[in-house]
């Protein structure tokens, strides 16, 4: 029996060292797909997650491209977009310059009582221009009109011409609301509904622009964390032109089975391989954005909203030669969608994923964050819940926000505001207070439309977000 007991040991101790000398799992092919996939996902990130915004408009609505989607009503929970703006009526418009050449986005002019703020971006999301009251046309409107990449025309006077790398763009417009109320509402969606958009070869007598009101469609463009973000990147890859920048990925890309001008159809050990290297780019990416980002007051929990390369870079197409910040931009585009070409002129973004002690925010937990009186912004301060995982808006909720402008908010007698998030509305704080679900985290976006120079001279601080006693 000793011996039978000894050969066995040596049998494991020898299967052991065996197993511990074998190379990885999978081929060195396999190895190199998985490697190449996890790349393809950091690169492919902001055009994804522009297809996936257009692919629920023409999936799942009448719209199409170079039409105008629009939400009837402040954004509610249905609209499952990245981090959006619940206290704004949203514009939006796919542009697709292939086939009918240079299209107009004509903004109509605006002022205090009725105005919009508007980003225009290519496939990529990088920025052409901002219109708008705080745009470059600065609440006088105009006609800009989006080039196809290699246009070689003319453009007749009075339009802005915006040159693009991508035949797919998209603008991101916001009409502002004096106030939630109905009569406010109406006279936000009936200015956005003055924006025209129309091919420039139709610009003597454009047809009337085509609107779709979207407002009780559950759109949901949240990453997807699985095999189909590699269709969504095919589709992009296929429609477009390789971008100089870019043309380092043509093999990199073809090593997982994306090749311009064949079909993109992995086999089914392929699609194993991607959906781990996806799941790896996923860890990464939630790790980083975890570790947060620089303060933007001393020793604050609010923060920057992204890495300012990422900032840079996507404002200014990457003019540094030295610099191409993917891994920057990668992270920001699993939380947000936006471009912005002079950040920090028409609005601004501060995030918060902790309370003031450092610990995550528990939808089950009743918070409490004291807004100090005369903010300096020239339109209004919001902030607004998002479920901690997907980044959209809570499911379920009757109200997402709270903003400055919104009357039925309370002033405290100093002017501070006292807004409110838990589960549940403590008594007599119903008008301040923002619904959580109580199974899951949240996070937390301050907005600021319109800001002054005492917000970036921080001569005004926007205090920690504190959790309290449920009463």
């Amino acid at each position: 029996m000793k011996r039978i007991i000894l050969a066995a040991l040596a049998y494991l101790t020898v299967t052991a060292t065996a197993l511990a000398q074998a190379p990885p799992p999978g081929s060195s092919t396999d190895r190199q797909i998985q490697r190449r996939g996890v790349d393809a996902v950091i690169w492919g990130m902001p055009a994804v997650n522009t297809d996936l915004m257009r692919q629920e408009m023409l999936t799942k609505t009448p719209g199409k491209v170079n039409q105008v989607i629009y939400w009837g009503r402040p954004l509610d929970w249905r609209n499952q977009t990245l981090t959006p703006n619940p206290d704004v009526i949203y514009f939006m418009v796919f542009f697709d310059t292939k086939e009918v050449g240079p299209v107009v986005l004509e903004i109509p002019p605006g002022d205090a009582s009725a105005s919009l703020t508007g980003n225009i971006m290519t496939e990529w999301q990088v920025a052409l221009e901002d219109v708008g009251l705080l745009g470059i046309d600065r609440g006088a409107g105009g006609k800009f009109v989006i080039l196809p990449p290699d246009f070689k025309g003319s453009i007749p006077p009075g339009y802005t011409a915006l040159p693009s790398d991508t035949y797919g763009n998209y603008a991101l417009l916001r009409s502002n609301m004096k106030s939630h109320s109905e009569t406010d509402v109406a006279a936000s969606i009936a200015y956005g509904r003055r924006v025209k958009v129309y091919p420039l070869s139709a610009g003597a007598n454009p047809p009337e622009t085509v609107f779709t009101d979207v407002k009780d469609v559950t759109y949901d463009s949240t990453i997807r964390y699985d095999a189909s973000f590699f269709t969504n990147l095919n589709r992009v890859v296929q429609a477009e032109p390789w971008i100089e920048r870019d043309r380092a990925m043509i093999d990199q890309i073809r090593t997982i089975g994306i090749e311009k001008g064949k079909p993109f159809a992995p086999s089914e050990a392929t699609q194993k391989i991607l959906t781990a290297a996806i799941g790896e780019a996923k860890d990464t990416l939630e790790q980083r954005y975890d570790a947060g980002f620089p303060p933007y007051f001393p020793n604050s929990r609010w923060t920057y909203p992204t890495l300012q390369e990422a900032i840079e870079g996507q404002g200014t197409g990457y003019a540094d030669r030295d610099k191409y910040a993917v891994d920057a931009r990668a992270l920001l585009y699993t939380y947000g969608y936006i471009a912005i070409k002079r950040p920090g002129t028409a609005q601004f973004y501060l995030i918060s994923i902790r309370d003031k002690d450092g610990n995550g925010f528990d939808g089950s937990k009743t918070y409490r964050l004291r807004v100090p009186p005369n903010a300096p912004v020239q339109q209004y301060w919001s902030v607004t819940a998002y479920d901690r995982q997907t980044h959209a808006l809570i499911k379920g909720v009757d109200r997402a926000s709270r903003a400055s402008n919104s009357a039925e908010v309370q002033k405290n007698a100093d002017g501070s505001i006292d807004v409110w998030f838990g589960p549940k509305a403590l008594a007599g704080r119903e008008a301040n207070w923002i619904p959580t679900d109580p199974q899951h985290g949240f996070e937390l976006m301050f907005r600021v439309y319109g800001p002054n120079k005492e917000f970036f001279d921080k001569a005004w601080v926007l205090p920690d977000v504190e959790k309290v006693a449920a009463q």
